[in-house]
């Protein structure tokens, strides 16, 4: 996991669905999980980062990426 994809995780907006303009670090797990569970994360770049913020989410580490938010 690369520093970038961090910061990326921490500022990019969900571009559509429930949760459109919602930063990723801040979706649901359980919404992250429901995109797991049907194997349809988005394909390219998002689906790598949605997959990558459920990862840090299920492991604890939301409090690393959380201060690389921009304002």
């Amino acid at each position: 996991m690369e520093k970038e994809h961090l910061v990326e995780i921490a500022n990019t907006v969900m571009p559509f669905g429930k949760y459109k303009g919602c930063r990723l670090i801040d979706l649901p797990e359980p919404y992250l999980l429901w995109f797991a569970r049907k194997d349809e994360f988005p394909q390219g770049h998002l689906g790598e980062l949605m997959q990558l913020t459920l990862a840090i989410k299920v492991e604890g580490l939301e409090g690393l990426v959380k201060p690389l938010k921009k304002a």
